[in-house]
């Protein structure tokens, strides 16, 4: 079946490819870009698209599903990154396959209806009742049909030895090794799933973990992720424990390499912001959750130009305290401005950074594009709701007038989002399901 999605108020390609009149999609890839009144090839059938900005999907490059269930919790509220973690540990220890289920089901949707079509979730919290979480994971985002990257987060230095998660959410290194392999032989498909390994960040792994998780990655040809540079307070503990920086650290447990890519990336000094680049180690740019844990603002701008591929993530459900993509654009143009001045970052760069960006951080040259051969991934957005009255450039729209919710959205040439609903998917059962977990949890 041909579809040919018909004269879009505006196409934006994420490259120098025309498709004002559109595009036609087969099965799961776009087939052709029109650029003229009519499509070159035979099509089945048609959607008229003629009040819509059509745009590659997003890519959310980190993420945390689990946190959708303690967003705006109260005793977490105004609080900083350690004493945030400490906070919640104990509530997140209770984690079960149900919460998992739940809140992995309303983190996609609710990303999707977000224009996003791909995302990176980090799930490093595992205990004796909740020791097959990414195996939920990866159950329920096939169940979805959704893209996703599923990174077998771990963390093994609790606070008898001097790290910051209690005892009883971490693992043994041989057991997070041994399931970190299956993992990857399980579910590793590098189209709809792909999974990466992802020690927690250097104040929750020991040093063994962290280099023996690079070679065992490396192995398996898959990628590997972390938290780093997140804060001062993470700078002033790898000097304490290790004696150096966390990019020091970095390099000598082999992670200064172009397979990594770190959520945060907020305080490097400009040498080491030369080493990243030369390494071609990517960042996952998360302002809204750095902006509510007053972390730092990611200095995007001098980490491209020194070739580190750099995405978009909404980071977790409890620290931003949403998982909406188009939204976190606008975060990142508004950080970017405060940064950098006001003609120095414009809205095409942060659709950049949520598209091509995105791609190249999880090394996927078939997504992130609106381009021939490229996967049906496209997200569809109007300028019919109030906020966008009066607006001048609908692309500039989305970003500036705060787009909230996509009219229609693709995976894989499958409609996730019509007409501005999730199709297949009961929203008001989930949202009650999700409630009901969230306070059990909590207490």
């Amino acid at each position: 079946m041909k579809t040919w999605l018909k004269n879009p108020l505006v196409t934006w390609t994420a490259n120098e490819h025309d498709a004002a009149g559109g595009v036609v999609i087969e099965n799961d890839v776009i087939l052709e870009l029109v650029s003229g009144a009519e499509p070159v090839g035979a099509y089945d059938n048609t959607l008229d698209v003629s009040d819509c900005v059509l745009l590659p999907g997003l890519i959310n490059c980190h993420h945390h599903f689990y946190q959708t269930l303690t967003r705006a919790f109260g005793p977490a509220l105004n609080k900083e990154l350690f004493e945030w973690l400490t906070t919640l540990y104990p509530y997140w220890a209770g984690l079960d396959e149900e919460c998992i289920r739940v809140s992995t089901t309303t983190a996609i949707a609710e990303l999707w209806l977000s224009g996003c079509t791909t995302a990176a979730d980090h799930h490093y919290v595992f205990s004796n009742d909740l020791t097959n979480a990414i195996d939920v994971q990866a159950q329920t985002a096939t169940e979805l049909g959704a893209r996703v990257v599923l990174t077998r987060g771990s963390m093994s230095l609790g606070e008898s030895d001097g790290g910051l998660p209690p005892d009883k959410v971490v693992q043994d290194a041989e057991t997070i090794l041994r399931d970190s392999q299956r993992l990857v032989d399980e579910y590793h498909d590098n189209n709809m799933i792909q999974v990466a390994l992802a020690p927690c960040s250097p104040f929750s792994v020991t040093t063994e973990l962290m280099r023996d998780s690079a070679r065992l990655a490396r192995e398996l040809g898959v990628l590997l992720h972390t938290h780093l540079a997140e804060t001062e307070d993470e700078n002033d503990f790898c000097i304490d424990m290790f004696g150096k920086r966390p990019l020091d650290y970095l390099e000598e447990v082999e992670w200064l390499t172009g397979d990594v890519w770190l959520a945060h990336g907020i305080h490097f000094e400009d040498s080491e912001i030369q080493r990243l680049g030369a390494a071609g180690t990517a960042i996952s740019h998360c302002p809204s959750s750095n902006m509510v844990l007053a972390s730092g603002i990611c200095r995007t701008k001098e980490l491209t130009a020194a070739g580190c591929p750099v995405g978009l993530g909404v980071d977790g459900s409890a620290s931003n305290d949403a998982s909406n993509l188009i939204q976190e654009a606008r975060q990142a143009l508004m950080a970017g401005r405060l940064r950098y001045g006001s003609k120095s970052v414009t809205h095409e760069d942060v659709f950049h950074l949520g598209t091509t960006g995105g791609a190249a951080l999880l090394h996927r040259e078939d997504i992130g594009q609106i381009a021939v051969g490229k996967k049906a991934d496209l997200a569809l957005f109007d300028l019919n709701d109030i906020r966008f009255a009066g607006a001048g450039d609908p692309l500039a729209a989305l970003i500036m007038c705060g787009a909230v919710r996509a009219r229609h959205v693709m995976v894989s040439g499958e409609w996730k989002v019509k007409d501005g609903e999730l199709t297949g998917v009961d929203e008001a059962a989930f949202i009650a399901e999700q409630k009901a977990v969230a306070r059990r949890l909590t207490g």
